[in-house]
């Protein structure tokens, strides 16, 4: 399916998730950010910049569970209550913590463990149904049609209304598809994570489903903010990414060169040029794209939105090309629970 987006008043053009999935703003939100993982938060300045990324454009917002054990889903609940014919939520399940165990994470797949994460995050969100449900993180040790036909029926209760799946494979797409519609798979495309395109985008491409790429910035690092990760916050969740550390960082900072060239040429920023780079995957794999940055800043929202319509002319594109090839590092410091470890 590729992406034929309309413009809506807003300015900001909108497409379809998914066959028969929602209608949103080509470019979404991450709100992970508001509550934990980046440092210190300004509520106020947080909850201001859900109202003003409404105003111009966005409607689909993205959270967890997992995001602050909860605090996430309690803290956008207000808004999405307020503008609810406005808003396409999404949340995600799976992605286990323990409050004893602060380094915990586990992954859970199962039926019963899934019918408890919808009612807990409904009765967190303070809605009665989620828009887009995701599974946030595979257990190959659970079958995929187990989980996704527990998930199809929470479709069937009213309590969800599109599913989604993050960091899968292609075939795993294909054989969750066959068991109910997928809207949209999120997982991490950038200009320096390009391994998604190996299946899944393919896949997706192939049946139709909707593509929402989370960290369209590298986690920041494509907009120049920060050269290696000692720059941050003492709890920012960045400073142990790999590739933000040591040797890696001093390798990754030097490849920003290009995206900063490009950016002063246009009169616009770095971040601004790799999101346009993230959109026009569209156009390249005849698909909907729909990334999600992630913000806490108004004057940021604003940033990100404009380059929804930026168009790289293909020097561009050729002078970006080569970048994720020389990325040092991994994503995570333990891949276990990625796509990226199953791709064939």
């Amino acid at each position: 399916m590729t992406q034929s987006p309309s413009t809506p008043t807003s300015g900001l053009p909108t497409a379809r998730l998914g066959t028969d999935g929602p209608l949103v703003g080509v470019q979404g939100l991450g709100c992970m950010g508001m509550s934990e993982f980046y440092g210190p938060t300004d509520t106020a300045e947080a909850l201001a910049t859900l109202e003003a990324a409404l105003a111009a454009g966005v409607t689909l917002f993205d959270t967890a569970d997992v995001y602050g054990t909860g605090h996430n889903e309690e803290l956008i609940g207000p808004f999405v209550r307020a503008h609810r014919d406005q808003v396409v939520l999404a949340t995600k399940f799976a992605i286990e913590r323990k409050a004893e165990d602060p380094l915990y994470r586990g992954i859970r797949n199962d039926p019963a463990y899934i019918r408890s994460a919808v009612d807990a995050s409904l009765r967190r969100l303070g809605i009665e149904v989620i828009d887009l449900y995701y599974m946030h993180r595979r257990d190959p040790q659970i079958p995929l049609a187990e989980s996704v036909g527990a998930m199809a029926e929470l479709v069937q209760a009213g309590k969800v209304r599109h599913l989604g799946l993050s960091e899968v494979t292609g075939a795993e797409l294909r054989e969750a598809h066959a068991v109910h519609p997928i809207a949209a798979v999120q997982q991490e495309w950038s200009l320096f994570s390009r391994d998604v395109e190996q299946s899944v985008v393919g896949a997706a491409a192939e049946l139709g489903v909707g593509f929402v790429p989370y960290s369209p910035l590298g986690r920041g690092f494509l907009t120049g903010s920060f050269a290696s990760a000692t720059e941050l916050a003492e709890d920012d969740f960045r400073r142990y990414q790999p590739r933000f550390t040591g040797e890696n960082a001093a390798a990754n900072a030097a490849l920003i060169a290009p995206i900063q060239r490009i950016a002063a040429d246009r009169g616009v920023t770095a971040a601004q040029v790799a999101l346009a780079w993230v959109h026009q995957r569209a156009a390249v794999h005849g698909l909907t794209v729909v990334p999600i940055p992630g913000t806490r800043k108004r004057t940021r929202l604003a940033e990100n939105t404009a380059a929804a319509t930026l168009l790289l002319d293909e020097a561009e594109l050729a002078a970006l090309e080569p970048l994720a090839d020389e990325v040092a590092g991994t994503r995570y410091p333990d891949m276990t629970f990625t796509a990226t470890v199953r791709e064939p």
